[in-house]
Protein backbone atom coordinates (compact mmCIF):
# COMPACT_ATOMS: atom_id res chain seq x y z
CA UNK A 1 0.00 0.00 0.00
CA UNK A 2 1.11 3.63 -1.09
CA UNK A 3 1.63 5.32 2.18
CA UNK A 4 -0.87 8.81 2.16
CA UNK A 5 1.69 11.48 2.12
CA UNK A 6 3.39 9.89 -1.02
CA UNK A 7 -0.09 9.55 -2.16
CA UNK A 8 -0.74 12.87 -1.58
CA UNK A 9 2.27 14.22 -3.21
CA UNK A 10 1.81 12.46 -6.10
CA UNK A 11 -2.26 14.20 -6.36
CA UNK A 12 -0.25 17.46 -5.75
CA UNK A 13 2.04 17.25 -9.04
CA UNK A 14 0.29 15.38 -11.13
CA UNK A 15 -2.81 17.49 -10.70
CA UNK A 16 -0.21 20.87 -11.38
CA UNK A 17 0.64 18.68 -14.70
CA UNK A 18 -2.64 18.38 -15.98
CA UNK A 19 -3.71 21.75 -14.78
CA UNK A 20 -0.94 23.48 -16.68
CA UNK A 21 -1.75 21.47 -20.01
CA UNK A 22 -5.61 22.69 -19.99
CA UNK A 23 -4.71 25.94 -19.09
CA UNK A 24 -1.72 25.92 -21.86
CA UNK A 25 -3.78 24.64 -25.08
CA UNK A 26 -7.08 26.79 -23.93
CA UNK A 27 -4.66 29.84 -23.38
CA UNK A 28 -5.33 30.76 -20.13
CA UNK A 29 -1.90 31.27 -18.99
CA UNK A 30 -1.86 35.31 -18.59
CA UNK A 31 -4.57 34.77 -16.11
CA UNK A 32 -2.48 33.07 -13.62
CA UNK A 33 0.58 35.55 -14.78
CA UNK A 34 -1.50 38.26 -13.72
CA UNK A 35 -2.76 36.49 -10.07
CA UNK A 36 0.84 35.97 -9.38
CA UNK A 37 1.13 39.67 -9.17
CA UNK A 38 -1.66 40.32 -6.82
CA UNK A 39 -0.93 39.83 -3.08
CA UNK A 40 -5.13 40.20 -2.79
CA UNK A 41 -5.49 36.70 -4.67
CA UNK A 42 -2.16 34.94 -3.35
CA UNK A 43 -2.48 35.42 0.31
CA UNK A 44 -5.77 33.55 0.22
CA UNK A 45 -5.10 31.24 -2.44
CA UNK A 46 -2.20 30.39 0.08
CA UNK A 47 -4.93 29.98 2.84
CA UNK A 48 -7.14 27.76 0.36
CA UNK A 49 -4.05 25.84 -0.74
CA UNK A 50 -3.22 24.73 2.98
CA UNK A 51 -6.96 24.00 3.87
CA UNK A 52 -7.19 21.71 0.75
CA UNK A 53 -4.09 19.53 1.50
CA UNK A 54 -5.35 19.09 5.30
CA UNK A 55 -8.26 17.74 3.36
CA UNK A 56 -6.73 15.48 0.58
CA UNK A 57 -4.16 14.37 3.65
CA UNK A 58 -7.44 13.47 5.74
CA UNK A 59 -9.47 11.88 2.85
CA UNK A 60 -5.93 9.54 1.53
CA UNK A 61 -5.07 8.64 5.15
CA UNK A 62 -8.94 7.35 5.96
CA UNK A 63 -9.53 5.38 2.91
CA UNK A 64 -6.43 3.87 3.06
CA UNK A 65 -6.48 2.87 7.36
CA UNK A 66 -10.43 1.45 6.31
CA UNK A 67 -12.63 4.11 7.18
CA UNK A 68 -14.46 4.89 3.99
CA UNK A 69 -17.96 5.16 5.79
CA UNK A 70 -16.62 8.07 8.88
CA UNK A 71 -14.83 9.60 5.36
CA UNK A 72 -18.72 10.02 4.34
CA UNK A 73 -19.89 11.26 7.06
CA UNK A 74 -17.54 13.78 6.84
CA UNK A 75 -19.25 14.97 3.47
CA UNK A 76 -22.74 14.68 5.11
CA UNK A 77 -21.63 17.17 7.73
CA UNK A 78 -19.48 19.78 5.11
CA UNK A 79 -22.93 21.19 3.57
CA UNK A 80 -24.05 21.94 6.90
CA UNK A 81 -20.70 23.42 8.06
CA UNK A 82 -21.17 25.84 4.34
CA UNK A 83 -24.92 26.69 5.48
CA UNK A 84 -23.28 27.95 8.82
CA UNK A 85 -20.93 29.67 6.95
CA UNK A 86 -23.13 30.90 4.57
CA UNK A 87 -25.74 32.35 7.42
CA UNK A 88 -22.28 33.86 8.93
CA UNK A 89 -20.79 35.75 6.05
CA UNK A 90 -23.03 35.95 3.55
CA UNK A 91 -26.73 36.52 5.41
CA UNK A 92 -27.97 33.74 3.59
CA UNK A 93 -31.12 33.25 4.60
CA UNK A 94 -33.52 29.59 4.49
CA UNK A 95 -37.34 29.44 3.40
CA UNK A 96 -39.30 26.98 5.50
CA UNK A 97 -38.90 24.03 3.40
CA UNK A 98 -35.22 24.56 3.09
CA UNK A 99 -34.96 24.82 6.86
CA UNK A 100 -36.71 21.61 7.49
CA UNK A 101 -34.86 20.26 4.99
CA UNK A 102 -31.07 20.96 6.53
CA UNK A 103 -32.80 19.74 10.19
CA UNK A 104 -34.20 16.24 8.28
CA UNK A 105 -30.32 16.56 7.41
CA UNK A 106 -28.79 17.56 10.47
CA UNK A 107 -30.48 14.96 12.41
CA UNK A 108 -29.15 12.37 10.22
CA UNK A 109 -25.81 13.39 10.97
CA UNK A 110 -26.35 13.50 14.53
CA UNK A 111 -27.90 10.63 14.44
CA UNK A 112 -24.84 8.48 13.21
CA UNK A 113 -22.26 10.54 15.51
CA UNK A 114 -24.21 9.15 18.42
CA UNK A 115 -24.05 5.53 17.11
CA UNK A 116 -20.01 5.79 16.50
CA UNK A 117 -19.97 6.41 19.85
CA UNK A 118 -16.66 8.21 19.68
CA UNK A 119 -15.78 11.49 18.89
CA UNK A 120 -15.74 11.62 14.76
CA UNK A 121 -12.29 13.60 13.97
CA UNK A 122 -11.83 11.85 10.65
CA UNK A 123 -15.53 13.61 9.64
CA UNK A 124 -15.11 16.90 11.36
CA UNK A 125 -11.42 17.54 9.92
CA UNK A 126 -13.10 16.68 6.59
CA UNK A 127 -16.09 18.53 7.53
CA UNK A 128 -14.41 21.98 8.23
CA UNK A 129 -11.45 22.04 5.92
CA UNK A 130 -13.36 21.53 2.81
CA UNK A 131 -16.01 23.96 4.44
CA UNK A 132 -13.69 26.95 4.92
CA UNK A 133 -11.81 25.99 1.67
CA UNK A 134 -15.44 26.71 -0.25
CA UNK A 135 -15.76 29.86 1.65
CA UNK A 136 -12.10 31.35 0.63
CA UNK A 137 -12.68 29.98 -2.90
CA UNK A 138 -15.95 31.93 -2.52
CA UNK A 139 -14.54 35.13 -1.76
CA UNK A 140 -11.29 35.38 -3.86
CA UNK A 141 -11.34 36.80 -7.51
CA UNK A 142 -9.78 34.32 -9.63
CA UNK A 143 -11.25 31.75 -11.90
CA UNK A 144 -11.58 28.06 -10.99
CA UNK A 145 -8.84 26.55 -13.26
CA UNK A 146 -6.40 29.33 -12.49
CA UNK A 147 -6.90 29.58 -8.71
CA UNK A 148 -6.55 25.75 -8.65
CA UNK A 149 -3.39 25.78 -10.62
CA UNK A 150 -2.11 28.31 -8.13
CA UNK A 151 -3.44 26.44 -5.50
CA UNK A 152 -1.28 23.32 -6.76
CA UNK A 153 2.07 25.23 -7.84
CA UNK A 154 2.01 26.76 -4.09
CA UNK A 155 1.99 22.51 -2.75
CA UNK A 156 3.70 21.26 -5.92
CA UNK A 157 7.51 22.61 -4.68
CA UNK A 158 7.12 20.70 -1.59
CA UNK A 159 5.22 18.08 -2.56
CA UNK A 160 8.05 17.39 -5.70
CA UNK A 161 10.96 17.79 -3.29
CA UNK A 162 9.34 15.16 -1.34
CA UNK A 163 8.69 13.12 -4.36
CA UNK A 164 12.42 13.62 -5.71
CA UNK A 165 14.33 12.56 -2.03
CA UNK A 166 12.16 9.24 -2.43
CA UNK A 167 13.26 8.05 -5.90
CA UNK A 168 16.47 9.20 -4.90
CA UNK A 169 16.35 6.61 -1.80
CA UNK A 170 14.89 4.36 -4.04
CA UNK A 171 11.96 4.18 -2.24
CA UNK A 172 9.61 5.28 -3.86
CA UNK A 173 6.09 4.07 -5.45
CA UNK A 174 5.96 4.83 -9.06
CA UNK A 175 7.41 1.99 -10.66
CA UNK A 176 7.56 -0.41 -7.64
CA UNK A 177 3.73 -1.66 -7.92
CA UNK A 178 3.30 -2.55 -11.55
CA UNK A 179 1.43 -0.31 -14.63
CA UNK A 180 -1.61 -0.18 -12.88
CA UNK A 181 -0.59 1.02 -9.62
CA UNK A 182 1.19 3.92 -11.79
CA UNK A 183 -2.30 4.47 -13.74
CA UNK A 184 -3.73 5.27 -10.82
CA UNK A 185 -1.19 7.66 -9.30
CA UNK A 186 -0.73 9.78 -12.27
CA UNK A 187 -4.46 9.49 -13.09
CA UNK A 188 -5.45 10.92 -9.82
CA UNK A 189 -4.13 14.39 -10.94
CA UNK A 190 -7.37 14.55 -13.48
CA UNK A 191 -9.57 12.90 -11.07
CA UNK A 192 -8.31 15.45 -8.75
CA UNK A 193 -8.66 18.63 -10.88
CA UNK A 194 -11.85 18.04 -12.54
CA UNK A 195 -13.99 17.91 -9.35
CA UNK A 196 -12.46 21.07 -7.71
CA UNK A 197 -12.81 22.81 -11.11
CA UNK A 198 -16.46 22.26 -10.86
CA UNK A 199 -16.51 23.17 -7.27
CA UNK A 200 -14.29 26.08 -7.48
CA UNK A 201 -16.75 27.19 -10.64
CA UNK A 202 -19.92 26.41 -8.48
CA UNK A 203 -18.74 28.15 -5.53
CA UNK A 204 -18.56 32.01 -6.45
CA UNK A 205 -21.67 31.30 -8.75
CA UNK A 206 -24.18 29.83 -5.83
CA UNK A 207 -25.13 30.47 -2.62
CA UNK A 208 -23.28 28.29 -0.05
CA UNK A 209 -26.88 27.40 1.25
CA UNK A 210 -27.47 25.75 -2.70
CA UNK A 211 -23.85 24.33 -2.49
CA UNK A 212 -24.48 22.95 1.09
CA UNK A 213 -27.66 20.66 -0.12
CA UNK A 214 -26.39 19.29 -3.42
CA UNK A 215 -22.85 18.30 -1.67
CA UNK A 216 -25.00 15.39 -0.36
CA UNK A 217 -24.49 13.31 -3.82
CA UNK A 218 -21.02 12.81 -3.18
CA UNK A 219 -21.00 11.21 0.14
CA UNK A 220 -23.77 8.74 -0.63
CA UNK A 221 -21.71 7.90 -3.39
CA UNK A 222 -18.58 6.97 -0.57
CA UNK A 223 -21.54 5.33 1.41
CA UNK A 224 -21.92 3.08 -1.15
CA UNK A 225 -18.91 2.11 -2.08
CA UNK A 226 -17.33 1.63 1.85
CA UNK A 227 -20.71 -1.07 1.90
CA UNK A 228 -20.56 -2.52 -1.00
CA UNK A 229 -17.16 -2.13 -2.66
CA UNK A 230 -15.26 -2.45 0.59
CA UNK A 231 -17.81 -4.49 2.95
CA UNK A 232 -17.72 -2.34 5.96
CA UNK A 233 -20.42 -2.12 8.59
CA UNK A 234 -23.84 -0.87 8.04
CA UNK A 235 -26.18 -0.88 10.53
CA UNK A 236 -29.73 0.33 11.16
CA UNK A 237 -27.87 3.72 12.21
CA UNK A 238 -26.39 4.22 8.90
CA UNK A 239 -29.86 3.11 7.23
CA UNK A 240 -31.80 6.08 9.42
CA UNK A 241 -29.06 8.64 8.58
CA UNK A 242 -29.43 7.46 4.87
CA UNK A 243 -32.97 8.01 4.68
CA UNK A 244 -33.47 11.46 6.85
CA UNK A 245 -30.54 12.65 4.76
CA UNK A 246 -32.36 11.91 1.27
CA UNK A 247 -35.50 13.06 2.95
CA UNK A 248 -33.66 16.60 3.40
CA UNK A 249 -32.91 16.65 -0.15
CA UNK A 250 -35.96 15.74 -1.39
CA UNK A 251 -37.60 18.33 0.62
CA UNK A 252 -34.86 20.63 -0.87
CA UNK A 253 -35.45 19.63 -4.36
CA UNK A 254 -39.54 20.03 -4.06
CA UNK A 255 -38.56 23.85 -2.88
CA UNK A 256 -36.54 24.25 -5.62
CA UNK A 257 -38.72 23.14 -8.30
CA UNK A 258 -41.25 25.33 -6.79
CA UNK A 259 -39.82 28.35 -7.13
CA UNK A 260 -38.27 27.43 -11.13
CA UNK A 261 -42.32 27.05 -11.48
CA UNK A 262 -43.77 30.40 -9.84
CA UNK A 263 -41.02 32.38 -11.62
CA UNK A 264 -41.87 30.63 -14.94
CA UNK A 265 -45.36 31.62 -14.46
CA UNK A 266 -44.57 35.37 -13.76
CA UNK A 267 -42.39 35.48 -16.81
CA UNK A 268 -45.01 34.48 -19.14
CA UNK A 269 -47.77 35.94 -17.51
Amino acid sequence: MVPALELLCHRIAWSLLFLGLVLTTTGRMAEVYSALKSPRIMLPLTISSALISINWFTYIWAVNSGHVVESSLGYYINPLVNVILGFIFFKDRLRPLQMLAILLALAGVINLIVAYGHFPWIALTLAFSFGFYGLVRKIVHVESAPGLFLETLILGLPAAAYLLHLWGQNTGALGAYGLQADALMVGAGAATALPLMAFAFGARRLSLVTLGVLQYVAPTCMFLLGIFAYDETFTPAHMTTFLLIWAGIGLYTVDGVKRLRRASVRQTG
